[in-house]
């Protein structure tokens, strides 16, 4: 099966060349490798590239164990550009399996060489056009590019939106929704045909990879279960707003265990560096500014979180929830939850101040979206509780309302765009309708 993922091939495309190292970052099995060794070297193929100027290297492979040296990689890449009149491109695969080593050309004990220091020499090949890929951001999207001062180029790449999902879905295209609104956007689901073996995938992969990961990493010992508990709790309440302090409160009341906030701020950012989890901020529209905690907190792919609750919690509104920011952040927007605060009298007279929210404020190079999802706006009581956020709004930037039904797309009187899930995900534009 032929997944296209043309809008990260064309990034590439545009990145190719530039003097930095392309870092593709993003959770284990989205596809990071397919991008790379099959789509992008199909591309280069297409343009003229030959194969043996194309190095690549898979360092999560046991074959590939030595390389996983620093010194060993370096001597091996650099044996492989021969012909000091064409262009090479280098491709490793999970450069985060290289180790730290002492270096033994100096004495200093303290001296230490990583892949860093590889690439950082590889970038000074003339014909070498570099390209990475990593499975954690602490790792990659920040400890490299803050040493390569400006010399890194990330490419964030997310699991199957719904597009490429329905574009590749090789079945009735009715049933394309349900399917990934149940077991997400990891391609290899797709390929697969039960239910039991795509939640069985799903589960083995959170438990024996995405936490294995994060245990290994952080060397984790006495807290696994808290671990487990933890993405359990974050799993039920995807898309509540939540703090370090009332997850410590629902670790007292629901698992009887005493565990502090602080450790769970750390243990969340574990959650977040692996890509498991991505947090969303809160936003004063009209202070415009961020506003601390609580956050929301919501799964890099929705059949990851699904599977952990074991398929029990189906919510439509939570999950498309879930979807629509994850999208949005593919598309490369900026994704804060909005707060809305307006000054009024009660019943009894009493000037009172109320917040309201706006699911997600979207930003992204000066184009701001306010977006509610919504499963139905059917009765004009639910329509006005939905768009009351909006209304408030004192800008003219584009105001969005989805909904689970498939409907044709209208504005009301406040020019507020009413539009199906469907066509929000099936098309980039539509959002500018």
């Amino acid at each position: 099966m032929i997944i296209k993922r043309d809008e990260y091939v064309n990034q590439l495309i545009r990145k190719k060349q530039n003097g930095l190292i392309k870092i593709i970052t993003g959770i284990r099995r989205c596809g990071k490798s397919y991008l790379l060794f099959e789509l992008y070297h199909a591309c280069l193929n297409s343009i003229g590239v030959e194969d043996k100027y194309i190095i690549e290297l898979s360092l999560d492979d046991e074959v590939n164990a030595q390389y996983r040296n620093p010194i060993e990689l370096g001597k091996y890449i650099r044996s492989l550009i021969i012909d000091k009149d064409k262009e090479y491109f280098i491709f490793l695969d999970e450069i985060q399996q290289v180790k730290e080593i002492r270096n033994p050309y100096l004495e200093d004990p303290n001296e230490k060489i990583s892949f860093v220091d590889v690439l950082l020499g590889l970038m000074k090949i003339k014909n070498a056009d570099i390209y990475v890929t990593g499975s954690n951001s602490k790792m990659l999207s920040s400890d490299i590019v803050t040493q390569f001062r400006d010399r890194g180029d990330e490419v964030r790449l997310y699991p199957l939106c719904f597009k490429e999902f329905y574009d590749a879905f090789p079945e009735n295209k009715e049933n394309a929704w349900k399917e990934y609104y149940t077991y997400g956007g990891l391609p290899r689901v797709m390929s697969l045909i039960t239910h039991k073996d795509k939640s069985d995938y799903l589960q083995n992969l959170f438990k024996n990879t995405y936490m294995k990961d994060v245990i290994d990493r952080h060397k984790i010992r006495n807290d696994k279960q808290i671990l487990d508990d933890l993405i359990n709790i974050i799993s039920s309440a995807v898309g509540s707003l939540t703090n370090p302090k009332k997850l410590s409160d629902a670790f007292k009341s629901i698992n009887k265990t005493s565990i502090n906030s602080t450790t769970i701020d750390v243990y969340l950012e574990y959650f977040e560096e692996a890509f498991i989890i991505d947090v969303a901020r809160r936003y004063d529209i009209k202070g415009k500014k961020y506003i601390g905690t609580p956050v929301k907190y919501y799964f890099t792919d929705i059949g990851l979180r699904n599977a952990r609750l074991n398929f029990r919690q189906q919510e439509e509104n939570h999950i498309m929830e879930n979807i629509l920011f994850v999208e949005l952040k593919a598309r490369g927007f900026n994704v804060e939850v909005g707060v809305v605060e307006y000054r009024h009298r009660d019943k009894n007279g009493k000037d009172v101040r109320t917040q309201l929210e706006v699911d997600f404020v979207a930003n992204a190079g000066g184009k701001i979206y306010y977006i509610q999802s919504a499963l139905n706006v059917d009765e004009e009581g639910k329509r006005y509780q939905e768009i009351n956020s909006l209304r408030r709004i004192p800008d003219s930037f584009k105001k969005i309302v989805v909904v689970k039904d498939d409907i044709m797309p209208w504005n009301d009187d406040n020019g507020i765009l009413y539009i199906g899930i469907k066509d929000f995900l099936l098309d980039a534009n539509a959002i500018n309708i």
